[in-house]
């Protein structure tokens, strides 16, 4: 994440995010970035459709869809980015895996991502799949896809 700081700090541009499967690991990524204070405005961890609702993402949208799907990531990555006032918002949701009693919907192995653009008003979204055992092993991946995409957006 050193390039997107650098980059984000040469535009002059802040960044949010809104997690739930990667459970804050895009912003733990950018906060191990010494200065990322200067681009990193807000983030939240929205494990609950009840926070997700609470962070702005309509309920409706959770109960059309599912919680796990591109629809409820775009409205994440928005959300965020109006919430912090940021230039750019991510949104991650997804299974890994887990069984969900609250949300039995949605397919067990795909995460939805989505980086919202305040200033075109524009969203880049990308799902994919999970592909190792561990928890941890998938987030890194998540985690590194989002840095690429988040690169070429501010290229």
């Amino acid at each position: 994440m050193q390039k997107v700081v650098e980059r984000l700090k040469e535009l002059n541009l802040h960044i949010a995010t809104m997690e739930s499967c990667t459970g804050g690991g895009v912003a733990n990524a950018i906060t191990n970035v010494p200065g990322a204070s200067e681009v990193l405005l807000f983030s939240a961890v929205t494990y609950s459709n009840e926070y997700k609702i609470k962070m702005g993402v309509n309920s409706e949208t959770i109960d059309k869809y599912s919680v796990y799907s591109m629809e409820v990531a775009r409205e994440m990555s928005k959300s965020i980015s109006d919430f912090a006032h940021s230039d750019i918002g991510v949104g991650v949701t997804g299974k890994m895996g887990v069984l969900d009693p609250a949300n039995p919907y949605g397919d067990d192995n795909t995460i939805y991502v989505s980086i919202y653009k305040k200033d075109d008003d524009t969203y880049h979204t990308f799902k994919m799949n999970t592909k190792y055992e561990e928890r941890k092993d998938n987030k890194e991946l998540i985690i590194e896809r989002i840095q690429d995409v988040l690169l070429t957006l501010l290229d």
